[in-house]
């Protein structure tokens, strides 16, 4: 108790003073006041990945800037380029961040808790967080080709069979094309690079002979976020390799023509090349050591050589006499009898598919949002991952993500991944319950504890509902999704907290227990009253039904937050004002190249929270939504991925992870919501189908499609002039209501389902009927 007595305050003012520093003191509290009073003022967690994150920028500030004669990454390329549009001034700031190209794409294995990343041009990142490989070619008698220097080159994620990330460069005569892939099986990852170079370069003009060329793989101290120390390079035995910081290993599977490194006093080991110099290990006190395998490239002889990286923590030397050739993963088998899309849209079809792959691989058994910077559990992300992985046919990956959830739960019932965000607890309660009405999958018995302590929390945590204020009956203030704003009354804890009392007491329910189910649904009614209320104030103080982020904020691009109310919780129903009006602002006030710009702490344009507002407008029958998914297409990166946000001259990433798993689930579930959606009582079949896809005379399908009534697959297909829609369907219980809501076609409703086994209705409109079948 005596350290609360203690007067920190002062002694740290005075110490402040006396070195003719600005009182700390001060200046955090005016820091606080910009926020509402909260218990958190932010997450620790986030706190110490910033600090991680500027302690980096730290060194790359200086690394990176009176160093460049280097070869550096990408983004540090284009960022140091006062020609570039990703140029940044440096000045007064002391971080030098990517923030212009956070682009990666990962391979991996699944179940294994390992992911190779590489970047736009090639760069491969083995280890989490390490050292890079990259590789060159020099050529005696003109330009050297450098990828990362290159304005332009190939990139392309291959699907079929294993994950491959292929990169094709091309300078003049020069040609190179890496590999990246992961190998091996679950116990024993490797992280594998191919590279194949050529050389057509005739006679040099100054010496009239052929000189050779040189394929150059290079240990780089960098990665996709800046510097990553190398301090010891060893060179193995049989010359087949690197021992890197005397824990890591690189294999290649034929001895290089020449081995050279360096430390930093002397440079990169680029500026060195070639070298009659042949050294077999270095070290370096700064931590910048650079190494190089050579491989001489004959003229119009096509050179290959690849390497691997042992993944995982069973790492041992090896002297590879021969090189160990280690079979691809089978990724195919993972996707049959999943839920799988055809459509006449080859780039949509690609990026369901990489969605799809994107997702199973990052759910190893937790679900992370990224493979390298947002490597760590989030309830909010899982909540949107964990869906889409379910309405793809993934159940089983589902349930066992769900069943580590009580071990982040506290004594007090608080879903804990970052300390002060209160939507954690309503994200992981609807999960469970989405998960157990999609599969009628009645809830674990291990779950039981945690469904009822969490839905206390959310009861106790909840401000008393008088006196009347705009923040009554709602959840403290708080830090939410970092990208609100300051710690505030944020309506997306409230609308998550509604939709968490509800799938409590309907969980509560499932167990039998129809007491604490039936106080939870009134606690539920309860908060949605005080919700209202605070909107009613709004609306009043506003002028407009319109929802801003929270009670005492005015519109701004924060708002995107409220929009949980219509998707994915359905609080409210599809054509309430609230939400109607909210979208319209966001797009009239907050859009860019009809993506939705985020001007708080993102600073750039958010596929994922694009593709909410597509979804808000989906469900109410707008035709609006199919602009924004195309937007989203096109923003989409040549590996099929998506950044957290993205930058709109480069449209590069430019905040969170380079490859942003929450954006893959929002591609899946817009894709799932065109072909089927719930919606109360009955399934909405076709509502997003656009006329440009009914226009190309080809088949259209969706399924096996889990929903909560049953699996449904649906297939559209031309028939002599009309549009037939059929569907097999595999019920829980009775058939559902069933439309079909075809965009610019009439609404028809399905008659119930009568023996014989078959059903017709047409629509007509124009000289288009639409016709459906169904079997059951």
């Amino acid at each position: 108790m005596w350290l609360k007595w203690f007067p920190w305050r002062f002694i740290v003012r005075n110490l402040a003073r006396r070195q003719g520093f600005v009182d700390p003191v001060s200046i955090f509290a005016k820091f606080q006041s910009f926020a509402q009073p909260s218990d958190v003022l932010a997450p620790k967690e986030l706190l110490r990945e910033g600090m991680v994150l500027h302690a980096r920028g730290l060194m790359n500030s200086q690394a990176i800037q009176h160093n460049l004669d280097w070869i550096w990454p990408f983004w540090v390329e284009r960022q140091l380029d006062p020609a570039d549009d990703a140029f940044v001034p440096r000045a007064f700031s002391l971080t030098q961040i990517n923030l212009t190209h956070r682009n990666w794409t990962a391979v991996g294995i699944p179940d294994v808790n390992e992911f190779p990343i590489v970047d736009p041009r090639g760069l491969v990142t083995p280890l989490y967080d390490g050292w890079s490989i990259d590789a060159w070619i020099l050529d005696p008698c003109g330009p050297a080709l450098i990828p990362s220097r290159l304005p332009a080159v190939s990139q392309q994620f291959l699907l079929k069979d294993n994950l491959a990330v292929v990169t094709a460069a091309r300078l003049g005569p020069l040609s190179l094309v890496s590999r990246a892939e992961a190998v091996g099986t679950k116990g024993s990852p490797v992280c594998q690079i191919g590279f194949t170079a050529s050389s057509d370069r005739p006679a040099c003009p100054a010496t009239r002979d052929r000189k050779e060329a040189w394929l150059v793989i290079s240990l780089r101290p960098c990665n996709p976020e800046g510097v990553s120390f190398i301090s010891a390079i060893d060179l193995l035995d049989q010359r087949r390799g690197w021992e890197v910081n005397k824990k890591d290993f690189v294999y290649f599977d034929k001895p290089a023509d020449q081995y050279e490194f360096s430390y930093y006093r002397h440079g990169d080991v680029y500026s060195r090349l070639p070298s009659v110099e042949d050294k077999r290990e270095v070290f370096c006190n700064v931590g910048m050591a650079t190494a190089a395998a050579l491989f001489k490239l004959a003229p119009n002889d096509p050179l290959s050589v690849t390497l691997q990286v042992p993944l995982g923590e069973k790492k041992e030397r090896k002297d590879h006499a021969s090189f160990v050739a280690l079979p691809p993963v089978k990724w195919d088998a993972l996707f049959e009898d999943r839920c799988q899309l055809q459509i006449p849209d080859e780039h949509f079809q690609f990026l369901y598919e990489a969605a799809l792959r994107t997702l199973v691989l990052h759910s190893p058994k937790d679900v992370y949002p990224g493979p390298y910077t947002y490597r760590r559990f989030w309830f909010r992300d899982a909540a949107f991952i964990l869906d889409a992985l379910l309405c793809a046919g993934f159940a089983d990956r589902v349930k066992r993500a769900i069943d580590c959830f009580p071990a982040r739960q506290q004594p007090a019932g608080y879903f804990l991944s970052q300390e002060g965000e209160w939507d954690s607890n309503g994200e992981a309660l609807w999960i469970m319950r989405r998960f157990c009405e999609v599969t009628k999958i009645p809830p674990a018995p291990a779950w039981l504890k945690t469904i009822g302590k969490g839905g206390s929390w959310i009861t106790h945590k909840r401000l008393p509902s008088k006196p009347p204020s705009p923040y009554a009956g709602l959840l403290p203030a708080g830090f939410s999704a970092e990208h609100l704003g300051p710690n505030d009354y944020y309506y997306w804890d409230n609308f998550w907290g509604i939709a968490g009392l509800r799938a409590a007491a309907w969980l509560e329910k499932l167990y039998g227990d129809k007491t604490r189910g039936a106080d939870f649904d009134r606690q539920a009614r309860e908060y949605q009253e005080c919700a209202d209320r605070s909107l009613s104030h709004v609306e009043g103080r506003l002028g407009a039904k319109m929802m801003p982020a929270a009670p005492y904020r005015r519109m701004d691009s924060g708002a995107i937050g409220s929009l949980a109310a219509g998707y994915p919780l359905r609080i409210f129903s599809a054509n309430d004002p609230r939400l109607l009006e909210t979208v319209n602002y966001l797009l009239e006030n907050c859009s860019f190249e009809k993506g939705f710009f985020h001007d708080m702490t993102h600073s750039g344009i958010n596929p994922y929270l694009t593709l909410h507002i597509a979804q808000i407008l989906l469900r109410a029958g707008d035709p609006r939504y199919f602009d924004l998914i195309n937007a989203v297409a096109q923003l989409a990166s040549p590996t099929g991925q998506w950044p957290e946000a993205i930058h709109p001259r480069t449209k590069g990433g430019c905040m969170g992870d380079g490859q942003h798993v929450w954006a893959a689930a929002e591609w899946v579930l817009m894709m799932r919501n065109c072909f089927v959606r719930e919606e109360d009582d009955r399934l909405i079949l076709c509502p997003g189908i656009p006329p440009r896809w009914l226009k190309r005379n080809a088949k259209i399908s969706f399924g096996p499609a889990p929903t909560i009534f049953g699996t449904i697959h649906i297939h559209i297909k031309p028939d002599r002039g009309n549009i037939v829609v059929e569907w097999t369907g595999k019920w829980f219980d009775k058939e559902p209501a069933i439309e079909v809501c075809i965009p610019g076609l009439p609404k028809v409703k399905a008659p119930p389902h009568a023996p014989p086994p078959a059903g017709r209705v047409a629509g007509q409109a124009g000289s288009v009927v639409v016709e459906l079948e169904r079997r059951s």
